[in-house]
């Protein structure tokens, strides 16, 4: 999703006992229809030919839920470390979880994975973290999400009253009730969490039943999900990241330079940074790469329950962040599904 709040940051948050940061609250009502934005906003989908009275009978029924300007006054990337993700996301009861959901959906998987070239582990370690398979995908009315942050949380209104709008829009391009339909603190929906505007532009009827729908179909979420990453340009067999090792005094300003790729792995060599090599005694978890000078990587310093860790990571990893901006989520999916993977290669 262009800009994605997901199941992993409720998971997040029920883990800590920080106490709430939120610097807003809700009004004494909400009547949300009767706000001066939402007036404009109906005007739009009526336009668009929505029904007014539906719009505004949704709008009317919509609560500010104070628990969300808490939660996202409070982003998970600002208050945990990796270590913390590994112990919430890289658990073995969710690899069986895995194994349970690739062993019902295996045809659909396979299916995704030739037409969108996204590998079939990474389909299942986005969907194992979002929601464990469709065990976890949220108990926010979508509606009371979205108008809470999109008329009473400033900073960042103008996008949330775009993903509502979306929302009223799904109800005749999905067969959504938005009135019913519940999901993540932000807004986000179904197996694998799409905010409303990603399910407007990524999700596929998979099944070719007429419907495309995440909340209820696991074979539509599967094609979904490798649509947005092909969308987002990920490049087959091409790998994610390797541990690195590090010497010298060169390498902290580039790890200072983010998670987008932006410079070369000979620029790494030369500041003291070096991929674990896939040959011989090196391989470490298979967390190894061998490729040319000229890729593009981004070096990662990620404090890990064993202390701290050196990653290469490639533009693969960058498309990961494209599903939820955050290096520990990209990181938590990808050995979520490396473990997804070794588990379904010592069953063959």
């Amino acid at each position: 999703m262009r800009r994605s709040y997901q199941g992993i940051l409720s998971a997040l948050l029920a883990f800590t006992s920080l106490p709430a940061l939120a610097e807003h609250t809700c009004p004494e009502t909400s009547a949300y229809s009767q706000r001066p934005q939402a007036e404009a906003m109906i005007r739009e989908l009526v336009a668009d030919g929505l029904e007014e009275s539906r719009i505004r009978q949704v709008l009317d029924s919509a609560e500010c839920q104070p628990k969300i300007l808490e939660s996202i006054a409070r982003p998970a990337e600002k208050t945990h470390t990796w270590a913390t993700y590994q112990k919430i996301f890289l658990q073995e009861s969710r690899v069986q979880q895995a194994l349970e959901f690739a062993h019902t959906h295996a045809d659909t998987l396979a299916r995704a994975e030739a037409t969108y070239g996204v590998p079939r582990d990474i389909i299942l370690g986005i969907i194992g973290v979002e929601t464990r398979y469709g065990q976890h995908m949220g108990t926010y009315r979508a509606i009371d999400a979205l108008t809470t942050l999109g008329f009473d949380y400033p900073p960042r209104a103008s996008f949330f009253r775009k993903q509502l709008k979306a929302l009223f829009e799904l109800e005749q391009q999905a067969h959504i009730d938005a009135q019913t339909i519940t999901g993540s603190y932000a807004g986000a929906m179904g197996y694998g969490q799409f905010i409303p505007t990603s399910y407007q532009a990524y999700a596929v009827d998979f099944d070719n039943d007429g419907v495309t729908d995440l909340v209820n179909n696991p074979v539509d979420a599967i094609g979904s999900v490798a649509n947005y990453f092909h969308e987002h340009n990920w490049q087959p067999g091409l790998p994610v990241a390797a541990r690195a090792r590090v010497t010298g005094t060169g390498y902290p300003p580039l790890a200072k330079k983010g998670y987008k790729p932006s410079f070369t792995l000979a620029r790494a060599r030369q500041a003291g940074v070096t991929p674990i090599s896939c040959e011989g005694s090196e391989v470490i978890s298979q967390y190894c790469f061998d490729l040319p000078d000229d890729t593009r990587v981004a070096l990662l310093d990620l404090a890990g329950t064993e202390g701290t860790e050196f990653w290469l990571a490639t533009d693969n990893f960058y498309v990961i962040t494209r599903y939820n901006h955050s290096r520990l989520y990209a990181m938590a999916v990808l050995q979520l599904s490396r473990q997804i993977a070794e588990a379904l290669e010592r069953e063959q």
